[in-house]
């Protein structure tokens, strides 16, 4: 994709986050250009959607998100560019999809693929 999103926050079946249809996408921290504001207060950024697992619930539809990235350089909440489009970040962590930290941010422009 050329800056837009491409999901709704879940992917292959695992919910991350929520957003809207075509506003989703996940980058690894270094792709992602840091936004203008301060980090919000913790009560602020934790959506709704980011539930943490329960040993009772093995089966919780979406993965437990990080407060911020394992470097510090990136947090729920915050807003970043990445491709030159702006977003908002709302999942940190790791992925059943690929290795490594990874990044969900809800892209703020409807120009989404799906």
């Amino acid at each position: 994709t050329d800056g837009k999103g491409v999901h709704d926050g879940n992917v292959l079946g695992v919910a991350y986050f929520e957003c809207p249809a075509g506003r989703g996408i996940f980058a690894q921290p270094a792709l992602l250009a840091g936004g203008r504001a301060a980090a919000p207060a913790r009560a602020a950024v934790a959506p709704a959607a980011v539930a943490a697992l329960r040993p009772e619930d093995e089966e919780a539809a979406t993965l437990p998100s990080r407060e911020t990235s394992s470097d510090g350089s990136v947090w729920l909440g915050q807003q970043v560019k990445w491709k030159g489009q702006e977003g908002i970040v709302r999942y940190i962590g790791d992925v059943r999809f690929a290795a490594g930290e990874w990044i969900g941010v809800e892209m703020l422009e409807v120009t989404g693929m799906h």
